[in-house]
């Protein structure tokens, strides 16, 4: 039976002595306390609280209850045998935007602190208004609602925040607050492939960002474990989300939510969901996010994505060549060699290139999937969406068909590396007008990769690019058979204020996912740089899937400790490529990438020169990915303190045991 009770503390202004609560209000509560829902017995009505009292808002099901006091605003979840405690809210967890100028604020701080009971057919709890928040020389026109429920026969908690836009906007909001450094041991964070935090780890750690979908957050979630219990936080509304995160040198870790505008709006509802377990642990919380990726109807199979599209199958057990035809560095680009003016030009012909496929085959790789940089007329990231024709000093169009058309008798699956984000300034398309502007009419430039001077290209033009150039390059016949469009899903999306084309972050995902279906349109597999949650429906293959590492995310020590997060909740849903070699990119620096692709079960790196060794390890990877390549990952587990020796388990029961440290490896049964 699920109770709940609540408190109500009317505006600060009421009259002295007046009724606290109007009975044209009360009334209609009365009357839902008499009618029989669902799990909700009537409502406890305690004593309107006054700033500083003890008195809680409180929901009690049967087997959480959850309180809030009005005096801080800070949440209390106890389960059965555990207690878990929210920071109270402080300065800085609600920022809001007055004619274009910041303030931050306490939530706290709101006059107005209210809370009556709130149920549906599902779930019941309470409502908090918070209003009457301080501002100069007058309260802010703002007021927010949260919802705070019990839902499903699990008690998830649910927290829901709504506000209305008035001359003053919320521009971040973060509540709850992070839960005490008291009430975990470690932080579970899907950083990239997944990182397991100890609240006193010794060195600095931080999120390469800390919206949804970039490496900060491969996937909308994060957790916590407690001894043998564990805690779950789901953002359900992620695309304007993400966290606050910090951890200090020897921590403690705080990790909260954090909710941002949608084109200084708020726009429309944001959702939580906190889940909890008294036994589990990191298994136990990506088991429950997959879950609610499958009951919201997101979780698209390899096996589907097979079916809707053979071509994909034939990824399955084959190693990936990643080759070139052109890298042509620019003088404005931060790669340029100064001291080395021929490396700034490296060129290898279609025809050069098809022969090593050739020979390759020759030495026993009967499939493969072959990866091609650098193809355009610039080579590789350059001129882009410009890029056609194919590289003239390479062969041109004639050039590019012979060489797949020699993929294709060779059984090798032919895509290209395209890209649709970086908007080259010397690009035949390049005009102001078409690249994203930011809040302030700013527009991104910049000089990084090797194609020199460049801004960002709005996500609502990208697709009329990406079906031009794709449909020149069927028209000319190149047997085509795949396109890797670079950055879409691990790149956090992209605001654009321009007035021609505004652009929301869920509107940008939405274009940037037609340019990826567009690709299955004419029968190409699909994949992009690295897996992100909102684009698994979209994908085939993504280019990796590696560990976070320290200073950033090529090369250097782990960041945590490494934890296959997003392959226990996705690997049956996505081909991943893994890198053989020690210190690869994206392997923390004294691992071999083979053992990390091999206990993930993954598809293998090939080069076009490959030694005898890396041939077997290549066929070791093969084999066991043809085995359970299309299998969920059910179970991982460490087998001793150093986390170095770990187990990963595969649906049918073959377990794979690596030893990161010794570099051996066994598989079983």
């Amino acid at each position: 039976m699920l109770t709940c009770r609540f408190s109500r503390r009317v505006a600060r202004h009421r009259h002295p002595g007046s009724f606290p609560f109007p009975l044209r209000i009360l009334m209609p509560l009365l009357l839902l306390a008499m009618t029989p829902v669902p799990g909700l017995r009537a409502a406890e009505e305690a004593q309107a609280p006054s700033p500083g009292t003890g008195t809680q808002w409180s929901i009690a099901g049967k087997r959480l209850t959850v309180t809030v006091n009005p005096a801080n605003l800070a949440l209390t979840v106890r389960t059965p045998t555990r207690t878990w405690r929210a920071e109270p809210s402080t300065t800085g967890d609600l920022v809001v935007a007055t004619h274009g100028k910041r303030q931050s604020l306490a939530l706290v701080s709101a006059g107005q602190r209210t809370s009556e009971s709130y149920a549906t057919g599902y779930s019941s709890g309470f409502k908090i208004t918070l209003g009457d928040l301080p501002g100069e020389p007058a309260p802010l026109d703002l007021k927010l609602q949260i919802l705070v429920t019990l839902e499903g026969p699990d008690e998830d908690l649910v927290i829901e925040t709504l506000a209305t836009d008035g001359e003053t906007r919320i521009a971040e909001l973060s509540w709850p607050g992070p839960w005490q450094p008291g009430c975990f041991d470690t932080t579970v964070v899907p950083f990239m492939q997944g990182m397991l935090l100890p609240k006193d780890w010794p060195e600095k750690a931080w999120l390469y960002d800390t919206l949804s979908f970039g490496r900060g957050l491969y996937m909308p979630w994060w957790g916590h474990q407690q001894e043998t219990a564990a805690a779950l936080t789901i953002l359900e509304t992620p695309d304007d989300a993400g966290c606050r995160f910090d951890h200090p040198p020897g921590g403690p870790t705080r990790t909260a939510l954090r909710w941002v505008d949608a084109l200084g709006r708020w726009a429309y509802p944001r959702r939580a969901r906190l889940c909890f377990f008294d036994e589990g642990n990191y298994v136990t919380l990506a088991k429950r996010y997959r879950q609610q990726v499958i009951d919201r109807g997101d979780f698209v199979s390899l096996a589907t994505k097979i079916a809707r599209n053979p071509r994909v199958g034939r990824l399955v057990g084959s190693p990936v060549i990643h080759t070139s035809i052109l890298y042509h560095i620019q003088p404005e680009s931060s790669y340029y060699h100064q001291d080395d003016p021929a490396a700034n030009h490296q060129l290898v012909t279609f025809a050069d290139r098809a022969k090593q496929l050739e020979e390759i085959a020759a030495r026993g790789i009967p499939q493969a999937y072959v990866h091609l940089d650098g193809w355009g007329r610039r080579g590789y990231d350059n001129l882009h969406p410009d890029v056609l024709p194919p590289c003239p000093e390479a062969g041109g169009w004639e050039g590019m068909r012979h060489f797949g058309e020699v993929c294709e008798r060779l059984g090798f699956v032919f895509a290209i590396h395209d890209q649709y984000r970086d908007f080259y300034l010397d690009a035949d398309s390049y005009d102001p007008r078409h690249t994203i502007l930011d809040p302030a009419g700013n527009r991104p430039s910049g000089s990084t990769w090797y194609g020199g001077r460049q801004s960002i290209l709005c996500s609502r033009l990208a697709p009329g690019y990406v079906r031009r150039n794709h449909r020149a390059l069927l028209d000319h016949g190149i047997p085509l058979r795949g396109a890797y469009l670079d950055v879409f899903s691990v790149v956090p999306p992209d605001e654009c204020y321009a007035p021609e084309h505004p652009v929301t972050r869920s509107e940008c995902l939405r274009y940037r996912g037609e340019c990826l279906d567009s690709v299955r349109a004419w029968g190409g597999v699909v994949s992009s740089e690295e897996p992100s949650d909102w684009s698994i429906p979209h994908l085939d293959l993504v280019h990796h899937g590696p560990y976070a590492l320290r200073p950033d995310p090529g090369h250097g020590p782990a960041m945590g400790i490494p934890v296959p997060l997003f392959n226990l909740v996705y690997h049956d849903a996505l081909l991943t490529p893994w890198s053989l070699g020690k210190g690869a990119w994206g392997i923390p620096e004294n691992d071999l990438g083979f053992l990390h692709g091999l206990g993930n079960a993954g598809l293998p790196y090939l080069s076009l020169n490959p030694n005898d060794e890396e041939l077997h390890r290549v066929q070791l990877m093969c084999a066991l990915h043809r085995r359970v390549g299309l299998l969920a990952l059910t179970e991982h587990r460490f087998l001793d303190a150093s986390y170095r020796r770990q187990e990963f388990t595969y649906a049918d029961g073959t377990r794979v045991a690596v030893d990161l440290a010794g570099e051996t490896f066994e598989v079983t049964p």
